[in-house]
């Protein structure tokens, strides 16, 4: 007997395509998955710094969330990778604009580099769905 139910769908969103082999998200069994990056519309990493980068890559987490009927009150859990540990700081005091209590789980890690060399901060995601 063959199982037809996918075992992950993708989100679509209007995030810029990457030449990767990748989805930005991807739906499976009530939870959401995606990595999430600073940049916008045309692909290019925001400059200005850690500051702008962190608000760009939550602001497309929203919107990779909206494109699933979730939000961010759908988050469970959170990775944060940055370059510096000095931006942690920062990190926080955005995070805190956009989650409320009770706020997801999180870890924070320091890295030597991201994928992109001028990337400061990269999230992994984890959120519910309301669909199993």
């Amino acid at each position: 007997m063959s199982n037809t139910t996918p075992k992950k769908t993708p989100v679509k969103t209007s995030l810029y395509a990457s030449k990767a082999p990748l989805e930005w998200a991807v739906t499976s069994q009530g939870t959401l998955y995606t990595a999430q990056i600073p940049i916008d519309e045309t692909g290019n990493v925001v400059a200005g710094g850690i500051e702008p980068q962190t608000r760009q890559t939550f602001e497309n987490l929203k919107h990779t969330l909206a494109c699933a009927g979730e939000d961010m009150d759908s988050v469970l859990q959170v990775l944060i990778y940055v370059t510096d540990r000095s931006y942690l700081t920062t990190v926080n005091q955005v995070y805190a604009e956009y989650f409320t209590p009770p706020y997801p789980n999180r870890a924070a890690m320091v890295v030597a580099g991201l994928a992109r060399e001028e990337m400061l901060v990269e999230f992994v995601v984890y959120a519910a769905t309301a669909t199993p």
